[in-house]
């Protein structure tokens, strides 16, 4: 029984340390973070998301905070049909993932 008991207590701990580290920013503080230069614009960011799938739409952002870096996801929808998820590093402006959602 006291197995049992700290497995499923290590399953919780484990569960929570993972979601602690990435919080969703809202609106205000992630113009905060814009306007103060600390991360690069959205427009930049969505161009550089765009100039990877020429003729796609924007679905979809958002702007974590994941072990201390800003991350920008995006969503987009391709002429296609096809929907894509990227990650951008919120700083420098880098692709850190580019794929297909499926």
């Amino acid at each position: 029984m006291k197995t049992l008991t700290a497995l499923t207590l290590a399953s919780i701990i484990g569960l929570t340390a993972g979601t602690v580290h990435a919080r969703d920013l809202g609106p205000d503080e992630a113009l905060r973070l814009r306007d103060a230069g600390t991360i690069v614009s959205f427009e930049k960011l969505n161009a550089t998301a765009l100039a990877r799938h020429p003729g796609s739409t924007i679905t979809d952002t958002e702007l974590e905070e994941q072990y201390g870096k800003y991350i920008y996801q995006i969503e987009l929808r391709d002429p296609q049909g096809l929907e894509w998820d990227l990650e951008l590093d919120a700083v420098s402006g880098q692709v850190l993932k580019d794929h297909q959602d499926t």
